[in-house]
């Protein structure tokens, strides 16, 4: 209902802005869900902030029960319920800013319709799962996820370096290649300089953040070890 409420919320505010150009209210409306997506798909961030986010949730959920156990179940319930209503509606923000420019382009409509297509889809898996009672391939689940995204973040970033061209935010240098139009369509990849440079700009901060964790990753095993050898050389 929070979620509702915020996109409702969110039309108002953009409406009060809607005497400027169409393609400077879709191009501001990209940014925020861009730079959303951009901090989910990057790795490091995505190591640090989840490792605290998890971490925060459980320290809460320790302490709603064990207010249980003591005997207070209002403080418990209470507790507990905040914790639902925090994890569902940070997820239920980033989608009301990704859908804003969707339905700028393509009207609420299509919003809706893929709307209740994605809650029908996610039904049928989760009652999937509530029956065969199995645990799920998160790992794997988790790389094809990233790989969607991945796509998903260039879309975006071609789409909105487009609008700040159209805008007239940021120039328009064509490269001299013709590309299909549908191509520009389904894949948001354009003919001209910044587009271009922008998505690669995007994939190097990916494909870089994810090599930088990895090797923060090996790196910290690797410096405690040598710590403790030095130590025991010491010793």
């Amino acid at each position: 209902a929070a979620g509702v409420g915020t996109w409702f919320l969110v039309i108002w505010i953009i409406g009060q802005f809607h005497a400027g150009s169409e393609y400077t209210i879709q191009a501001a409306t990209g940014i925020p869900a861009l730079i959303v997506l951009l901090l989910v798909m990057n790795w490091f961030f995505h190591k640090v902030y989840w490792t605290g986010w998890i971490g925060e949730h459980n320290r809460r959920r320790r302490v709603a029960e064990e207010a249980r156990a003591q005997g207070s179940v209002r403080k418990a319930t209470l507790g507990l319920a905040l914790l639902g209503f925090s994890a569902v509606y940070r997820e239920g923000f980033e989608i009301v800013l990704f859908l804003q420019n969707l339905r700028l382009k393509a009207g609420d409509g299509a919003v809706v319709e893929g709307v209740g297509l994605g809650l029908g889809l996610t039904a049928v898996v989760g009652v999937a799962t509530f029956f065969a009672n199995q645990r799920l391939p998160y790992k794997k689940m988790l790389v094809v996820t990233g790989v969607l995204l991945g796509f998903v973040l260039l879309v975006m970033v071609g789409e909105s370096a487009q609008e700040l061209q159209l805008a007239g935010w940021i120039p328009t240098t064509n490269v001299g290649i013709a590309i299909p139009g549908w191509i520009g369509l389904w894949f948001a990849v354009f003919p001209t300089v910044e587009s271009l440079a922008a998505q690669g700009v995007a994939a190097l901060l990916v494909i870089g953040s994810y090599f930088l964790a990895d090797y923060l990753r090996l790196r910290r095993p690797r410096k405690a070890r040598e710590a403790a050898a030095a130590a025991v050389g010491q010793v």
